[in-house]
């Protein structure tokens, strides 16, 4: 049976994903085209990062447009991440050769799969801390921009640090370009606009992603014909989701992101059927007490503030105080 309708439809459905949440581009990707396609592990992480290379560049070139590049921070980033990209492939077969090889893969792809949850949350976290911070009721949103800063200097070594270990994870895997670099960059720069880490993650991704697609095509790993199918779905899918992102709950959809990122996760390392389930089932159950925990937030009444002067008393005020300094 052809499988290039599904994997077209496959591709369409993680790029309205990416261009709803900004997430889960190479974390839906990978495990949807081993589980569900069978593609080898190895075969999968070159595939998708090769058709990510022709997919970032249309979000990263929007940011670019709009002013909301961190060109600073690319610039301390890019020094170890692209070498990082290029090098985690070739630490990739250190794990190993055949059946073997795949099998590790699983377990590497499994375990930042689980990483991405937790950065995902993490990410979610930090954005409602920061909103509420800032005077809001822990929603994301106009209100939680007042603290935040654009000319937020940047941190040379943690940044390095930061690309470092970036791009090991995207070489290895795939995973890890918009769900773990973006919290790690909120950690260390908190206080540096939403926007800006969104465009500033996404330009940086480029090359980075590039060079990652690179290695794997180097050690033959990336299928070119699989990758271009993926591109057919997913480049009107991210569109799509950009064009209705400003419509649609997205804090519904990264949770509904996590509880698949959870069973996909859990899948790859070999959990039982119950472990996957019930782990999906407890991230479906924070997610509902934060969305309740938010609404009920959102309909507290506000403290409340400083009454108005009247108008009538202020000509009073006035007249006293004339009296006073005559007498």
């Amino acid at each position: 049976m052809d499988s290039t309708v599904p994997i077209v439809i496959a591709g369409a459905l993680v790029g309205f994903a990416v261009g709803l949440t900004g997430m889960g581009g190479g974390a839906l990707m990978t495990p949807i085209m081993v589980m569900v396609f069978g593609v080898n592990p190895t075969a999968a992480i070159g595939s998708d990062l090769a058709a990510s290379v022709f997919m970032k560049p249309f979000g990263a070139l929007v940011h670019q447009r709009a002013g909301t590049v961190r060109w600073d921070i690319v610039r301390w980033l890019l020094p170890t991440a692209v070498p990082a990209a290029f090098g985690g492939v070739f630490l990739l077969r250190a794990l190993g050769d055949g059946d073997a090889l795949q099998q590790r893969v699983k377990y590497v792809v499994g375990a930042a799969l689980m990483l991405a949850v937790v950065g995902m949350l993490a990410r979610m976290w930090l954005d409602r801390r920061r909103t509420t911070a800032d005077g809001g009721n822990g929603d994301t949103g106009a209100a939680g921009a007042a603290g935040e800063d654009a000319h937020v200097p940047v941190r040379p070594v943690a940044t390095l640090l930061i690309g470092l270990a970036g791009g090991v994870i995207v070489g290895m895997t795939s995973v890890g370009s918009g769900s773990l670099i973006i919290v790690m960059l909120m950690l260390a720069h908190p206080r540096l606009k939403a926007n800006h880490l969104v465009g500033t993650d996404l330009v940086q991704a480029v090359p980075m992603v590039a060079a990652a697609a690179l290695g794997h095509l180097l050690v033959g790993d990336a299928d070119l014909e699989l990758a271009a199918t993926l591109l057919i779905g997913a480049v009107p899918g991210v569109v799509a989701g950009s064009l209705v992102s400003s419509r649609v709950s997205g804090a519904a959809v990264r949770w509904a992101l996590v509880v698949l990122l959870t069973g996909s996760g859990l899948s790859m390392l070999k959990a039982s059927s119950t472990a996957v389930l019930l782990g999906c089932l407890a991230m479906a159950l924070l997610g509902t007490l934060t969305a309740v925990r938010g609404r009920r937030a959102a309909a507290a009444p506000s403290p409340p503030g400083p009454r108005p002067l009247d108008s009538r008393v202020l000509p009073l005020a006035r007249d006293h105080g004339r009296k006073s300094s005559r007498s």
